[in-house]
């Protein structure tokens, strides 16, 4: 298997080829083009974990692309303007909801309730927790950063993407109750470990919070 990002980062798209035989798991819906590809539509974990990606913002079945002869060519993108990056990952990483888009089919995607402390500004209470050992990709509004924690670091949480397991966090108010409303921050995420981070440029809250001032009001 084959892979490019292309039209980074505000409109990325995914080009896979593969070979006949491999797979690819996608997204619901992200298919843009394909060529010698065979879709089959499936609920991943049964009608369990169907629910549970309802859940964590992913939709209900996931889509499992086979490649039915070599030279197989497949694209995929997210629906918002964005970027996508690729993780090899051998091991396990947890992202916000919405954030999959594909992966090789040795890959586990779950709905992980992790309580309280998983409440990314409005993202819900639900994290994605992806672990096995192969190629995952994930999707952003905005462009991403990688960023190498050592010690501790402060992330505004509707800029978070992702994170690998060993670091861990706690969701905070940026300050006092005067320094949360005047200075425009919100709750913030503050890991502690050794690991990576990915962020996303754009906030998703803040982009419609913007569009809304911009509408008209009724009189």
């Amino acid at each position: 298997m084959k892979f490019e990002i292309l039209s980074k980062p505000s409109y990325s798209l995914l080009d896979v080829k593969m070979r006949k035989g491999e797979e690819l798991l996608a997204e619901s819906g992200a298919m843009v083009y394909m060529s010698g590809v065979e879709l089959k539509t499936e609920m991943k974990g049964g009608i369990l974990g169907g629910f549970k990606r309802l859940l964590a913002g992913e939709s209900f079945f996931i889509n499992r692309f086979v490649a039915v002869r070599d030279n197989a060519v497949i694209g995929l993108a997210p629906p918002y303007n964005g970027d996508i990056i690729h993780i090899p990952i051998n091991g396990r990483v947890y992202a916000q909801s919405g954030a999959f888009l594909a992966s090789t089919a040795n890959i586990d995607i779950d709905a992980k309730w992790g309580g309280a402390k998983t409440f990314f500004a409005g993202e819900g209470l639900i994290l994605l927790k992806i672990e096995g050992n192969g190629d995952l990709f994930l999707s952003s509004f905005g462009g991403i950063q990688e960023i190498e924690v050592e010690e501790n670091f402060i992330v505004d949480t509707g800029h978070i993407v992702a994170f690998q397991e060993g670091l861990d966090f706690k969701i905070r108010k940026v300050g006092g109750l005067k320094t949360t409303l005047l200075s425009g921050e919100g709750l913030i995420a503050e890991f502690k470990g050794v690991g990576k981070v990915w962020v996303q440029t754009r906030s998703v809250a803040d982009y419609i919070g913007w569009l809304s001032s911009l509408m008209p009001t009724s009189k």
